[in-house]
């Protein structure tokens, strides 16, 4: 059947609902070209303030999911799980968790994305490890599954291909924080994938997409009802994101924390939710063992080694080292009480950890570490951030975003829980 694009932008603006047809159909005309991008910009503002319903945003996925080719991980001989983080600042839980899960007895097809603003993102920190390369093709991916058992890459263009050009769209018009649009999105491109487990942890806080704890509720039910409606073990964790994860921000530095994991120490906060989310995947794909051990015994440091060189990367190989640092040092005296997720996230991307736009080169060695977490005492003068950048002039925009990143307080401060909520339904 044949639409009026104008027509179903004026039945949504209205507040009516889109039939199954029409909206298989609108899809298909925006990714083939024939509906415009003007029209589809319309329908997406409309969609931000009307909204789709159960029925309307299962068939909207769908309809995105069939713009393109759907991966089989069927001739493998582990079970499939992935994961999904809605992104946040120093979440390198990826790089961990893939290879942990993978050395439990899962195959993990962990397809990732860039960073773009203050939010890293996994393929620019794993392009920090000499020879590591993003790009394989779909035998050379079920290849180190079956073999390996984890591999971290970029989505083929094929996945969903309206997902790309809408979110493009999105971006631009000002309709990105839309629920059932972002729902749409991330589960397209995951059920492509053709993984049969999936967790998401869903980020809130002052670092997060998703700010407030019941817009992030809202979405994690969202994707868990898409998720299990399209035959895929959904579950969600929403998880805190007002204070950065671990103790760095940026690429090589993220890459040296992960590795620290894996060798059984690193940060408290990033070894908890790696456990917290690798226990959940092993649950989803049916597996009976404890990741803790995975990761004590050394089995998950190996996966990750040969995951690696799987990929072309020298395990072994010295990370990038920025040219230039500079320390920033707390200026009073007690206990911290906070840190800001997004200050620490901006400065990282203006020291060039992250891009502005797609396709901005970044640099390798770039970020932020800091020395102290909520709840430490400090002296004044004591270090609290080391800035690193290959480009010195970028350290003032930097000190910048960190002031008044940090609060204190004289009282002892409990550190409140990262995992908020487990949602396991829509």
């Amino acid at each position: 059947m044949s639409y009026d694009a104008v027509e179903l932008i004026r039945a949504k603006r209205d507040g009516g609902t889109l039939g199954d047809e029409a909206i298989e159909w609108l899809v298909r005309n925006y990714t083939d070209g024939l509906v415009t991008a003007e029209q589809m910009a319309a329908m997406a503002m409309a969609i931000y303030f009307r909204g789709l319903d159960p029925r309307e945003l299962s068939t909207w996925t769908a309809a995105m999911i069939g713009t393109g080719e759907r991966m089989d991980f069927s001739s493998l001989s582990r079970p499939t799980v992935d994961k999904h983080s809605t992104g946040g600042v120093g979440d390198k839980i990826t790089l961990p968790l893939a290879p942990l899960v993978a050395a439990c007895g899962a195959a993990v097809p962990q397809l990732s994305g860039r960073g773009l603003g203050h939010t890293g993102g996994t393929l620019d920190k794993l392009e920090a490890i000499p020879g590591w390369r993003a790009e394989l093709s779909n035998a050379e991916m079920l290849r180190q599954l079956e073999t390996v058992g984890a591999v971290i890459c970029a989505a083929g263009s094929g996945l969903a291909p309206a997902d790309k050009k809408l979110y493009a769209l999105r971006d631009v018009t000002g309709t990105v924080e839309s629920i059932p649009m972002i729902s749409a999105s991330i589960m397209s491109k995951k059920i492509a994938e053709g993984t049969a487990a999936l967790v998401l942890d869903v980020k809130t806080g002052a670092g997060a997409f998703m700010r407030r704890r019941e817009d992030a509720t809202a979405l994690a039910r969202t994707m868990v009802g898409l998720g299990q409606a399209a035959g895929v073990e959904t579950v969600a964790l929403v998880t805190a994101m007002s204070t950065p994860l671990g103790r760095s921000a940026g690429n090589a530095v993220e890459v040296a924390e992960s590795v620290e994991v894996l060798a059984g120490g690193g940060p408290s906060d990033v070894v908890e939710l790696t456990l917290a989310l690798a226990r959940e995947m092993l649950a989803c794909a049916g597996i009976d063992a404890d990741p803790a051990d995975a990761l004590a015994s050394g089995r998950a440091m190996d996966t990750w080694r040969a995951m690696i060189a799987a990929q072309g990367g020298d395990p072994d190989a010295p990370l990038p080292v920025a040219r230039h640092t500079e320390t920033v040092a707390a200026d009073q005296e007690g206990v911290l009480a906070s840190m800001d997720a997004m200050a620490v996230g901006l400065a990282a991307w203006r020291l060039g950890a992250g891009r502005a736009k797609q396709g901005d080169p970044v640099q390798a060695a770039a970020g932020v570490t800091w020395h102290v977490g909520v709840g430490d005492r400090v002296r004044k003068g004591d270090p609290l951030f080391t800035l690193h950048t290959d480009t010195p002039e970028r350290f003032d925009r930097a000190r910048q975003a960190l002031d008044g990143a940090v609060t204190y307080t004289a009282a002892d401060v409990v550190v409140p829980p990262l995992v908020l909520e487990r949602i396991d339904r829509p």
